[in-house]
């Protein structure tokens, strides 16, 4: 994660606790050293962020700080707005309610004006797809969870298998779904379409490799794979 993207983080994780939080929680959440969120703090205090601390107990964000409205370019709101109907659309209902809630963060620190404008800009996406949003959500969960799923898949000449894959990516492409995943019968890459699975079932497994590495791996054999 970048510093500045850090930093915002860090922000917000101060302003969500009503009581102080210890550097060493904070390196655990972000995965740094403690020296670092030393660092961190002393630049958000350098910025005016009134964050206070104390030996033994840790940081507290003083009440009565906002984070300033979000500039956004009316092109920049457009393009926000579009990929997040596009999401309320194509996605399950938990990352469907993620695309609310998330447009409203971004609109509650916009001015009146331009909020009204990013809403009403007339740009929508449609709910194509396969519909297999049950299943879209299962395999979401493995990709977070880098679990294993086996699934009942029907290929293109209607021969139907049962195989176990390592999830990489999913991708959205106009009437279906695309998994790209790691196929153990096949031992290479292989891509699903979501409406010729059938069965599906996340398995206790651990993928033998971290996603980040099969997705590394993956980029090398689609170059143009926009993940």
């Amino acid at each position: 994660m970048q510093r500045s993207g850090r930093l915002l983080k860090l922000l917000q994780v101060l302003r969500e606790r009503r009581t102080a939080v210890t550097a060493q929680v904070l390196a655990s959440r972000f995965d740094v050293s403690e020296r670092t969120i030393y660092r961190d703090i002393d630049t958000l205090a350098e910025l005016g962020v009134p964050v206070v601390g104390e030996a033994g107990v840790g940081f507290i964000l003083l009440p009565g700080f906002f984070l300033p409205p979000m500039a956004l370019t009316q092109v920049e709101a457009d393009a926000i707005l579009l990929g997040l109907r596009f999401v309320a659309a194509r996605g399950d209902e938990e990352i469907a309610t993620a695309a609310d809630t998330a447009l409203g963060k971004i609109t509650e620190n916009m001015g009146d004006d331009e909020a009204a404008s990013m809403r009403w800009n007339g740009l929508t996406a449609g709910p194509a797809g396969s519909g297999k949003l049950a299943e879209l959500a299962t395999i979401r969960a493995a990709l977070r969870s880098q679990k294993k799923l086996q699934i009942g898949y029907r290929s293109g000449d209607g021969e139907e298998r049962t195989r176990i894959i390592w999830p990489v990516a999913i991708g959205f492409f106009g009437q279906a779904e695309l998994l790209a995943a790691w196929c153990e019968m096949r031992d290479a890459f292989r891509h699903f379409r979501l409406d010729r699975i059938g069965e599906l079932q996340t398995l206790p497994d651990t993928l033998p490799r971290s996603r980040r590495s099969l997705l590394a791996e993956y980029r090398l054999m689609e170059p143009h794979a926009n993940l």
